[in-house]
């Protein structure tokens, strides 16, 4: 792995297109994903839903939707741990630096990887389905795009730099710069020294968080837990013809 990159500098000395591109457009998206939460919540509570086409095409989707959200889980544990976690804390639980290097190198490939195919298949029955492709509405041509353009970024940067290239450490540079959003104490210059790549990748990252709460991304945050606990819908036969007798109730379990 390459050396570590010098320490950035200070934000007031950093200058106007650095902070307009790594201080006040995150902080622009990360307020239009939270008053957009909101505003969705209050407005659309129906709509809250991924709106399913399973009904419409179910051979891609039996495939393409399993490995698209494994990959996404297993990428999105991944940059909590390498964003949000310190180098500092891993060293002191006993994971150096080699080793967090090697397994985040190669279990991020194959979570991309399974990322990338499931999207891909989710792509491609929308556009070559023609029922589901009637039924893409403005959202989901802005959201399918967009999450791509994220995803193939990452997985693009993670190969050129760590698996073909020297390595690069973005914990350095990149995560510092995350971090500091979230404390308040910005710090533009550490990301404006990373690879084109990587910034790409985080400003696409950055959109993606702002148009979510207008897109089906927001059913992430609904949980079907109270499905096992909810009571049973009663179905009764509609009144007996003279001379007959209504049969017995049927109960099935369906959500209410």
């Amino acid at each position: 792995m390459s050396a570590a990159p010098a320490a950035p500098a200070p934000l007031a000395a950093a200058s106007g297109s650095v902070l307009l591109l790594w201080v006040a457009v995150p902080y622009i998206c990360l307020a239009v994903f939270a008053v957009g939460h909101v505003w969705r919540y209050r407005q659309d509570q129906f709509g809250w839903t991924s709106r399913t086409t399973q009904l419409l095409e179910h051979r891609w989707l039996r495939w393409g939707s399993p490995l698209f959200h494994l990959g996404a889980f297993m990428v999105i544990a991944g940059h909590v741990v390498g964003l949000a976690v310190p180098a500092s804390w891993t060293e002191a639980a006993g994971v150096d630096e080699h080793t967090y290097h090697t397994t985040a190198v190669w279990a991020g490939s194959v979570a991309g990887v399974a990322m990338v195919a499931g999207l891909g298949m989710l792509c491609a029955r929308r556009l070559l389905t023609r029922r589901i492709r009637l039924g893409t509405d403005r959202s989901d041509k802005v959201l399918f795009p967009l999450l791509s353009a994220t995803v193939l970024l990452g997985i693009t940067a993670t190969a050129a730099h760590n698996v073909f290239g020297a390595g690069y450490d973005y914990r350095s540079t990149v995560s510092v710069w995350f971090r500091g959003l979230f404390t308040l104490q910005p710090q533009p210059e550490a990301i404006a020294g990373a690879p084109l790549l990587f910034q790409l990748h985080a400003l696409s990252a950055c959109l993606l968080f702002a148009v979510w709460p207008f897109t089906r991304l927001v059913h992430v945050w609904s949980a079907p837990v109270g499905y096992l606990v909810r009571p049973y819908v009663v179905y009764r036969r509609r009144a007996a013809a003279p001379g007959r007798t209504a049969g017995p109730a049927r109960r099935d379990r369906h959500p209410v």
